[in-house]
């Protein structure tokens, strides 16, 4: 655990945690690498009012079975917790298992189950800290009192309305019963005086929020989280779990810490451990394997640079925990004002001990890319990196991210199947495969769109705009922005393919492309001494200008083909990305071997980078050839991974990291994200597992823990390279 990340900074010096903080810390660390998440408790009281209440209209139904589950699920108060509010998994009784079984087959077949990808974005958690869900219910009561009851259309915002509310009153009265909880455990004998007025505090915040605004930077924090985990549990998704984001909380939380400090109500160190505490709780409300945490940094809407305390405890979180999650994104500044360097500095230093997180997020090529798709300058100073890298509007936008994941070698596989004449003539033919697969998928996304409308979510709704102005559900249109945001993964192992190609077959006419596919459709076999050819060739990544030229090509063709089609809600795009989470490995095991020299089976290419183990050169190529290309318009997300060896971070490492990770920023890099490890360690936790549990490890976008991965993952993991500072 770090105590001190860099010196001359006060914040991080007087905010050193106390032994009881670290001890506090260690605790319900341990306790959120053991647990669980069973949502049966919550699908069965949710079902079970459903079914009770199938003459209604699906807002009201809906509304009426969230309510029932707030008031009768378990509230669970663990000890050292301060920041409470998680699912209790409880199990069911057999009687209830008996009855949940019936749900299953007769109730939820005919629920409006949502498609395309929920919960990948950040509500307004400024509206909540300015109003309070009582300020909201009253925004209601007027925009209800609005409307024609005499009107169709009235009557269905009435609708809405009326299930928004009682949505809003539910979670108010759960907050309570968690206070009635925290008081009724303070009573206990067993709990120490200690113990015992910390949950009398906790009682006390609850009474308060996220009822009404808060006042003060504890029960911000409580609000945004009690919130944010009354929105996670969403019963019509088959697993019952979702992966809010929290937004940028060193910008709504930054006037109640700024207060409580200069009125001594909070030191630096309370805050410091509030902070850990609500990033361990993300842990306890999201299974690993998805992700989901905060950005902090980045430029406000009035062009300021956000660099503050939080902005800085916020990522020290991620240290002082070394788990999972959260997944922290700082959002760099280049242009202009500038992020302070001690900001990057304290990512670097995070990330030099092994942490996965923070990723670096390129705020001006991001800010231009929001831009371009119709946000204004102040919209576009508001997003979020919806769970991995994907960009989206912060608290009015409901976008389908990753919909779906395109395999870009396979579509050159699938017209390999003849001979050309030159290399123009296969691209045509592999840009023919791939604008058709584009337009078949979105048309399939477009259609499911339009059957979502059946799908409600009133809570949800509560908190995005214009779902509330407008009277419409979120599931039904009501965000002001929804895209589509399409994934085309393996864009290094296409580069590659293309260049070994290109010199082989057409320029140094070694090989016909018959005989290059044959081979592997054979998976090399009989043919290594081709393969050891293929892998010769200049590769993507070695700051070769002609190997790197058909990244430029490929993603210049990717964005005018995504600018051609809408979708059929407000403000409806494509809008390209080229990120993976896990897609590089499932799509890795389907794809036969391709003309890079890969083999068949393992995982393609892991974000926009240079394919596993082919950064020859070192970083700074590896630098070059991923930002020779345009990101602005890939908002919906890029991932490039770097491999740095722990054994090398030493004395002036941090500040080469530093270098390396701006020297990205400035050409106009997207994301970078840094793995500190070395393979001697990954092969040890390979072997034997339990003892490196809470290893983690950035896959393509997002971490998880190394020992949960596939043998695959663990393998592609373990492949890349690993460079030496």
């Amino acid at each position: 655990m770090i105590e001190t990340m860099f010196e001359g900074r006060d914040i991080i010096e007087v905010s050193a945690l106390s032994d009881g903080d670290k001890a506090r810390i260690s605790r319900l660390r341990a306790a959120a690498l053991d647990s669980g998440f069973d949502t049966e408790e919550y699908l069965y009281y949710f079902w079970k009012r459903y079914r009770e209440k199938r003459w209604m209209e699906s807002e009201p139904r809906y509304a009426e079975a969230l309510s029932y589950m707030f008031d009768s699920v378990e509230t669970v108060i663990g000890d050292d917790e301060l920041i409470v509010g998680r699912i209790s998994s409880r199990k069911l009784t057999d009687e209830e298992k008996a009855e949940y079984r019936l749900f299953a087959e007769w109730t939820m077949p005919g629920a409006p189950v949502p498609e395309g990808q929920d919960s990948h974005m950040a509500i307004d958690y400024q509206l909540l800290m300015d109003k309070g869900i009582s300020g909201i219910i009253a925004d209601i009561g007027r925009l209800r009192s609005e409307q024609d009851d005499c009107d169709p259309e009235g009557l269905r915002r009435i609708e809405f309305y009326d299930a928004a509310e009682k949505c809003l009153r539910a979670v108010v009265r759960f907050a309570r019963r968690y206070a009635d909880a925290a008081e009724k455990q303070a009573m206990s004998p067993d709990v120490s005086a200690e113990r015992a007025a910390e949950l009398r505090r906790i009682a006390a915040d609850l009474r308060v929020v996220p009822e009404f605004a808060p006042e003060t930077f504890r029960q911000a924090v409580q609000s945004a989280h009690f919130v944010t985990f009354c929105l996670t549990p969403n019963p019509l998704l088959g697993r019952g779990i979702t992966q809010y984001q929290l937004g940028r909380p060193d910008r709504y939380l930054w006037r109640f810490y700024k207060a409580d400090i200069e009125a001594g109500r909070l030191t630096p160190r309370e805050a410091r451990l509030i902070c850990d505490l609500l990033a361990i709780s993300i842990n306890r409300r999201v299974p690993h394997g998805l992700s989901s945490g905060y950005m902090v940094g980045g430029r406000d809407t009035d062009g300021t640079v956000v660099s503050n305390d939080l902005t800085r405890l916020l990522m020290q979180a991620v240290a002082d925990n070394r788990l999972v999650y959260p997944s922290v994104g700082l959002c760099v500044c280049r242009e202009g004002e500038a992020t302070p360097r001690e900001d990057i500095d304290l990512a670097c230093r995070i990330l030099a001990q092994g942490c996965s997180h923070p990723a670096l997020f390129n705020d001006d090529v991001i800010h231009r890319g929001l831009v371009r798709y119709g946000l204004s300058d102040a919209e576009a100073c508001m997003y979020i990196h919806s769970t991995c890298v994907e960009i989206t509007p912060a608290g009015c936008s409901n976008v389908w991210v990753a919909s779906p994941y395109h395999n870009l070698p396979q579509y050159l596989l699938d017209v390999m199947n003849r001979e050309y004449p030159d290399i123009d003539s296969l691209i045509e033919a592999y840009y023919a495969r791939l604008d058709g697969m584009i337009k078949a998928e979105w048309k399939k996304q477009c259609i499911a769109r339009f059957e979502r409308t059946n799908g409600v979510d009133p809570l949800l709704s509560c908190f995005v705009s214009d779902c509330l102005r407008d009277g419409t559900d979120i599931q039904r249109g009501g965000g002001r922005y929804n895209w589509i945001t399409p994934s085309f993964v393996g864009l290094s192992n296409l580069c590659d393919a293309f260049e070994a190609i290109n010199e082989l077959v057409f320029e140094r006419h070694e090989i016909t492309l018959a005989e290059l596919k044959a081979a592997c459709d054979k998976n090399w076999e009989g043919a290594e001494d081709l393969r050891q050819k293929v892998l010769a060739v200049e590769k993507y990544g070695s700051d070769c200008d002609e190997a790197d030229s058909w990244a430029g090509r490929i993603s210049g063709h990717l964005a005018q083909v995504c600018e051609r089609f809408s979708t059929p809600l407000r403000n409806g795009r494509t809008i390209p990305s080229m990120f993976c989470w896990i897609m590089h490995d499932r799509l890795g095991q389907q794809t036969g071997a391709t003309p890079d020299g890969r083999k068949a089976g393992f995982p393609l290419g892991d974000g926009s980078g240079p394919a596993q183990g082919r950064e020859r050169r070192g970083p700074t190529a590896s630098i070059l050839s991923s930002t020779k290309w345009d990101h602005t318009p890939f908002i919906g997300g890029i991932a490039v991974n770097m491999k740095f060896s722990k054994s090398y971070m030493k004395d002036g490492s941090v500040d080469i990291m530093r270098s390396l990770a701006e020297s990205y920023l400035m050409r106009g890099g997207f994301e970078l994200q840094i793995n500190v490890t070395d393979a001697e360690t990954l092969k040890k936790a390979r072997e034997n597992p339990e003892s490196y549990r809470d290893l983690v490890v950035r896959i393509g976008g997002y971490s998880d823990y190394f020992v949960t991965l596939s043998p695959t993952m663990q393998a592609e993991v373990i492949a890349r390279t690993e460079h030496e500072i």
